[in-house]
């Protein structure tokens, strides 16, 4: 059962899996690093929930970055990350298929600290971006994908980049599936429930 209370993902895990609340949990191997990234989120004023059993840091009502725990690394990533300049050079793609670099990916727990004055300057940034409202050009897609699902992807990195990775034909899968939903709120509950399908890089009406 996924987390809604930040407290655990910091002490238990994010509740995704079957090594959550056990010492295998990802995120006790980088508590240190997690607690860092956390401490310097909560000194750049960003406001903490949990979205998607993960730590989420908002400003000026927006998602600004979310952190993430693996089994060989841990990492925060940038919401709306084709605004950002990277002038430091510090964010990479999640995958050969993103098209813009978003996270900055620590395999050490010292990293945050290392980083902090570059993590700092490219929070504040994207917190200017948050309270101008901007955001970036929407990508022209070959398909047209429905509102609801292109806005879930705005406001989900690990499912935008799950998303792009997935063949034409399984993206096709599930705007056809959406498409067949009058409703919007139909169409949102769909998308929820097809997430952990999505990530696991399958097609609508595969199992």
């Amino acid at each position: 059962m996924m987390i809604t209370e930040i407290e655990d993902f910091f002490t238990k895990g994010c509740g995704r899996c079957d090594r959550f609340a056990t010492p295998d949990c990802s995120t006790r191997a980088w508590i240190d690093g997690l607690n860092e990234l956390r401490r310097i989120c909560l000194d750049m004023g960003l406001t903490e929930t949990v979205k998607w059993a993960h730590p989420c840091y908002m400003h000026a009502g927006r998602n600004i970055v979310i952190m993430g725990a693996f089994r060989d690394n841990f990492r925060l990533t940038f919401f709306n990350p084709a605004l950002m300049k990277d002038p430091d050079g510090i964010l990479t793609r999640q995958g050969e298929n993103t098209q813009t670099p978003d996270m900055v990916c620590f395999t050490d727990s010292a990293g945050p600290t290392r980083l902090e004055h570059s993590l700092r300057a490219y929070i504040a940034e994207a917190k200017s971006y948050a309270e101008a409202g901007l955001k970036p050009a929407k990508v022209v897609r070959d398909l047209e994908l429905p509102d609801e699902l292109v806005s879930a992807l705005d406001d989900d990195p690990e499912l935008a980049e799950a998303f792009d990775a997935l063949t034409p034909g399984r993206q096709k899968s599930y705007v056809i599936n959406l498409a067949g939903a009058k409703k919007p709120e139909t169409r949102i509950a769909r998308i929820a429930k097809f997430r952990d399908h999505i990530i696991a890089g399958k097609g609508a009406l595969e199992r």
